[in-house]
């Protein structure tokens, strides 16, 4: 059975804006999301911008916390990414994410981030499951 990809950016935002985010669960700690890298993704040297990379490392991480606690929000704690290789316009960036640990108050996860079967940048974070009271 496939698992569809679901838009995470349906209401307006920093990442609606930024042309969306399609994200999938596969297991309970295990999730993908993807985004195809367009002309406003790209930096100087018309290669994908590390800062628009980090924006959705941070949102697919964010949401894979988010479910993992039960679709409570949660906030980023810290979050740590080493760029590996560029991608280009055109490129599908598909972010592969697994939780590490979850206590009552925080989630652990890493992520690798491939385009074209190649990794070009993983990231580790830990956030934090957001009670408002």
């Amino acid at each position: 059975m496939t698992i569809k990809f679901e838009q995470l950016s349906s209401a307006s935002g920093f990442m609606k804006h930024n042309g969306g985010l399609l994200f999938r669960t596969i297991s309970e700690d295990q999730y993908e999301f993807k985004t195809i890298v367009t002309e406003n993704h790209l930096n100087r040297v018309k290669i994908t911008h590390g800062g628009y990379i980090a924006s959705i490392i941070d949102a697919g991480l964010g949401t894979a916390a988010s479910r993992c606690a039960g679709n409570v929000p949660c906030v980023t704690i810290s979050l740590d990414i080493k760029y590996i290789a560029p991608s280009k316009e055109g490129d599908e960036i598909i972010g592969f994410t697994k939780i590490l640990k979850k206590t009552k108050t925080m989630v652990f996860l890493t992520c690798d981030l491939k385009c074209n079967d190649k990794i070009i940048a993983n990231a580790s974070g830990v956030w934090k499951i957001y009670k408002n009271k």
